[in-house]
């Protein structure tokens, strides 16, 4: 029996909340919405997870785990964890057997299309059951599924702002054809677990081809292609410090020469001998970076030009922002102008059609550390005034940016609007007076539209919105029922989401 028995796959209070809602309840309505942004300037969210979820969870893990399981162990561990924590030593069980001999959920979830952008507080998704029997279903899987929705919704909206930086600032410089490899997706060692790190690397690849995240796209081939053999991301061979450290120290000690010398000989033998072409980016910052610009890349200017391929310079330390564009303050003329302008002194390139300057496309630069959303922003920023176009530089994504947010980063909730009990619907909501207004829910069912002018809004209970026209497909709800009694309606492929995506941006 596996040990996370789908039955106890929620918060303790979920348990007694069966018996707490008013006799007679027939049917329980919910809606998953993104009350409010905590990050400045956005103010629209990416829809997307749920299919994964439905896939992963409401599919194939109550499937094998619960339907498909021995009802008498699952009995058995649910018994034993209630008793343990909650010291009922007899807890009820009469609807974990109905559900299972049902053999199937009973529930119908209608979303908006993944990929589509959604204004906060607008609904994403709206849940409710669809036998009387299990009513209570609708909001005990309410714990399980915002624990795993919150996070890749949150991602692909922080890497969808990202894009629209790096889009607009490739406008005004420079193509925009690189704007799909520039964010790469650098988080996956400083995410909360696995798990995690595919659902949010997933997020990431909505907006992105550029990942070192793997199993992100493991995770999208999964649940989002198995018929779509378009590639999900890209990467390129790439050193690390423990590759560039041990080399230069022993190339030190045993040709008994500088450090830098050594450097030299060791980026000598990547670009010539392992990588003689192609795409090779190697980190240049474990000992003296501002050397190895000065001194070591000039003197391996004509291997880097005669190779077929770009030689990519990694910064990772200190501050991007000045690293890349220059600092003002410093005496030293190449840190003064920053990696960028000192790479097209050494190298040159070409001028785009805008009138900026893209480096030669034998040599690049890429930052992975200390990244956000303001500093890759005010480096497009500063390289437009110096007169370098935005393309000529790759960002690495880190977990700061993905992992340093909270279900709260867009204020998401799974809350209740509505319920029917012996046959007769009642409008529910929410309105805290000691809340500040996010915590305020939608009244009765919804209805998701665009509006005349392009707008996405709702309609619910303040609207005549009913429960049964809020649970059946119609021109004019953008919620779709996603899945229904067991089966996912809805199977979307990465490519047609990402393109969703493309034409929500422009629009």
């Amino acid at each position: 029996m596996n040990f996370l028995n789908p039955m106890l796959l929620c918060d303790f209070y979920k348990i007694s909340h069966r018996m707490q809602y008013p006799e007679k309840t027939e049917f329980v309505y919910s809606t998953w919405t993104p009350r409010a942004s905590r990050k400045a300037n956005i103010n629209k969210i990416v829809a997307f997870g749920a299919q994964g979820f439905i896939k992963k969870y409401l599919i194939d893990w109550f499937n094998e785990n619960f339907f498909n399981a021995d009802i008498n162990q699952i009995i058995d561990d649910y018994r034993t964890i209630i008793t343990e924590s909650l010291g009922d030593t007899n807890p009820n069980i009469d609807h974990i057997l109905r559900l299972h001999k049902l053999g199937y959920l009973p529930l119908l979830i209608m979303g908006v299309p993944e990929g589509m952008l959604v204004p906060v507080r607008v609904p994403i998704l709206t849940i409710c059951n669809t036998h009387k029997d299990f009513y209570w279903l609708t909001n005990y899987i309410e714990t399980l599924m915002s624990s795993e929705l919150w996070m890749p919704t949150t991602s692909a909206t922080i890497a969808y702002q990202y894009r629209k930086i790096l889009k607009s600032y490739a406008k005004k410089t420079d193509s925009e054809i690189l704007v799909y490899i520039q964010g790469h997706d650098f988080s996956m060692r400083g995410m909360g677990s696995l798990d995690t790190a595919m659902l949010s690397g997933a997020g990431h690849l909505l907006s992105f081809m550029g990942t070192d995240s793997i199993p992100a796209i493991q995770y999208l081939k999964q649940y989002y292609m198995p018929k779509d053999k378009l590639p999900v991301g890209v990467s390129v061979p790439a050193t690390e410090h423990s590759v560039e450290c041990s080399n230069i120290e022993l190339i030190r000690h045993n040709q008994n020469v500088s450090q830098l010398e050594a450097e030299k000989i060791y980026f000598k033998r990547l670009i010539t001998e392992l990588y003689p072409e192609g795409i090779i980016s190697i980190v240049s910052d474990s000992f003296d970076f501002w050397g190895v610009i000065d001194k070591v890349i000039p003197e391996l200017k004509n291997e880097i030009m005669a190779r077929d391929g770009k030689v990519v310079i990694r910064a990772d330390s200190g501050d991007p922002v000045k690293i890349l564009c220059g600092d003002e303050e410093s005496l030293d003329p190449t840190i003064k102008k920053g990696l960028i302008e000192s790479l097209w002194d050494i190298f040159g390139g070409t001028v785009s059609k805008e009138g900026y300057k893209v480096l030669d496309v034998h040599i690049g630069a890429i930052y992975g550390d200390a990244i956000t959303i303001e500093r890759c922003e005010s480096i497009c920023n500063i390289l437009e005034q110096k007169g370098f176009a935005s393309s000529n530089v790759v960002y690495g994504i880190g977990s700061f940016s993905y992992q340093y947010n909270t279900r709260d980063t867009f204020g998401f909730a799974l809350k209740s609007t509505l319920c029917v009990v012996d046959g007769k619907e009642q409008a529910i909501y929410k309105d805290p007076k000691t809340d500040d207004g996010i915590k305020k829910s939608q009244r009765g069912a919804v209805i998701v539209y665009q509006n005349v002018d392009g707008t996405i809004k709702y309609k619910d209970n303040n609207d005549g919105v009913t429960f049964r026209e809020a649970i059946v497909s119609s021109e004019e709800n953008l919620l779709r029922p996603i899945f229904s009694n067991g089966k996912l309606l809805v199977d979307d492929s990465l490519t047609k989401i990402r393109k969703r995506l493309n034409m929500a941006e422009e629009d």
